[in-house]
């Protein structure tokens, strides 16, 4: 069984905000999807045959204990995560598929990555970096809580589907 977990932040006041990349991942690749609130995971959870799709509810900054505890109770490797995030290092309209590798700075990456053994899983980073660094000078922390404006939601929709396609491809899972 695969675990694609979409980080982010529960609560409709950080809806469609960069932040959140992660679980519009999630939502895009699953085409809509009934999620259920499984409290003991603190996750939101759908399941399609050999995959498991989680969005912790814990926060941010805490994504690792939810992670841990799915990963626990389905007695799943990091050999079988796909993190799904954010990505201030990578500009809007970029991805990256990538194993082991993570933006400098990011809380929610880095629970997970204290919450496990090993730091060597597949993660699909999500370019979300905008700024026109003449116009911006807030913290990089206040602009991923950010809402995503009509035309950068537009890229991003698009960004979300191809990397949602390539990640099919990666796990065998296109139908070819």
């Amino acid at each position: 069984m695969k675990l694609i977990v979409g980080l982010g932040n529960p609560g409709n006041e950080y809806s469609d905000t960069r932040h959140n990349a992660g679980y519009a991942f999630v939502d895009r690749f699953t085409e809509g999807a009934k999620f259920s609130l499984e409290s003991k995971f603190e996750s939101l959870i759908y399941r399609d045959k050999e995959v498991l799709f989680i969005k912790p509810q814990t926060f941010m900054n805490e994504s690792g204990r939810a992670v841990r505890k799915v990963m626990d109770y389905y007695k799943l490797s990091e050999n079988n995560l796909i993190l799904v995030h954010d990505d201030l290092d990578l500009k809007l309209g970029e991805y990256k598929i990538q194993k082991g590798v993570g933006p400098k700075v990011h809380n929610g990456v880095s629970s997970v990555e204290a919450s496990l053994p090993s730091k060597d899983f597949l993660r699909v980073r999500i370019g979300v970096d905008n700024r026109d660094k003449n116009i911006y000078s807030g913290s990089g922390a206040d602009y991923v809580l950010s809402k995503f404006g009509k035309e950068e939601r537009e890229v991003l929709d698009d960004i979300l589907e191809e990397a949602a396609d390539e990640l099919l491809v990666a796990l065998g899972l296109d139908g070819e």
